[in-house]
């Protein structure tokens, strides 16, 4: 399972990556895809959307299942990545690469409460 220690992770398998800007960039996690399989669709929040902790944001859907994207801290959408839409077998290829959105927390301080790598991969193999 690849982990990296850089980023930050929620119990729901999404990764969070500090931007220069203050913003973080979102996806789901590699043990994620894994969990899904083919990835056939994606569906991000739309850029200017305030968002809660945990609120289901978007979706991801794979010839096995559709899962919820959820948001890791309250805040505000400023991106999408539009290519997944055309794309979303990205995610399967690269899902640390393959982000789905941006957001810029109300409080930064919340993404610091989220899993580090060795606690996210405790929860994964949970």
């Amino acid at each position: 399972m690849n982990i990296p220690k850089d980023l930050r992770y929620t119990e729901s398998h999404e990764w969070l990556k500090r931007e220069t800007d203050g913003t973080y960039t979102v996806g789901i996690t590699d043990h994620a895809q894994e969990q899904l399989g083919d990835i056939v669709f994606v569906e991000a929040p739309k850029a200017g959307r305030k968002v809660a902790s945990g609120e289901a944001i978007g979706v991801v859907e794979s010839v096995k299942a559709a899962s919820d994207i959820y948001a890791p801290v309250a805040g505000e959408i400023v991106a999408a990545n539009a290519e997944l839409t055309g794309t979303p077998e990205k995610v399967n290829t690269d899902a640390y690469g393959a982000w789905m959105f941006r957001i810029k927390p109300d409080n930064a301080g919340d993404v610091d409460k989220l899993l580090d790598a060795a606690a996210y991969e405790k929860s994964a193999n949970a």
